[in-house]
């Protein structure tokens, strides 16, 4: 009996996607949180009565993106394992940095960014209080340690799809 493996005509840059999506997904993160939340502080748009709301969807829409950007990054580094592109180690790091990035956008999408805009309507209906409450800035050094996190991860695997990309075979 004879037997053969087809290959694919057609088979993904694995290495490729994560950096285009992990350069994608950081810079935007970085323009997110240091170039348009600053903007709409310093033009005194957060302290409208609608920016808990748009505020609301539009960190929930970018994480929604973020999660789908922490997927592709995870389902490649799963693909990486499968053909052995690093070594051991370095494959089992990977995947549970890739498995952090995704949990740090599930926990902004599901637990971050509905906190903070509940305590934001509540700041809201209760016009008097001009201080933020210490659950809601406690939610918010929680973004920024996570923030911090995602960035550490993201850039050591970007670096080292670069490296791998960079290297010969």
């Amino acid at each position: 009996m004879n037997s053969s493996t087809k290959r694919l005509a057609f088979s993904f840059d694995w290495n490729a996607i994560v950096m285009v999506v992990l350069g994608f997904w950081l810079s935007a993160s970085f323009a997110l949180d240091l170039i348009v939340v600053p903007v709409l502080s310093s033009t005194g748009m957060m302290a409208d009565t609608g920016f808990i709301s748009a505020g609301y969807v539009l960190f929930g829409v970018f994480n929604r993106i973020e999660l789908v950007c922490a997927a592709m990054v995870l389902a490649a580094f799963f693909a990486f394992r499968f053909d052995e592109r690093f070594g051991d180690r370095q494959s089992t790091n990977s995947l549970i940095m890739a498995s952090g990035l995704l949990n740090i956008a599930l926990i902004y999408t599901y637990l971050i960014t509905p906190q903070i805009s509940g305590w934001g309507l509540e700041m809201e209906a209760v016009t008097a209080l001009q201080t933020m409450p210490t659950a809601m800035v406690w939610w918010h050094g929680l973004y920024w340690a996570l923030e911090v996190v995602k960035f550490v991860l993201g850039f050591t695997l970007l670096r080292w799809c670069y490296q791998r990309s960079c290297s010969i075979d």
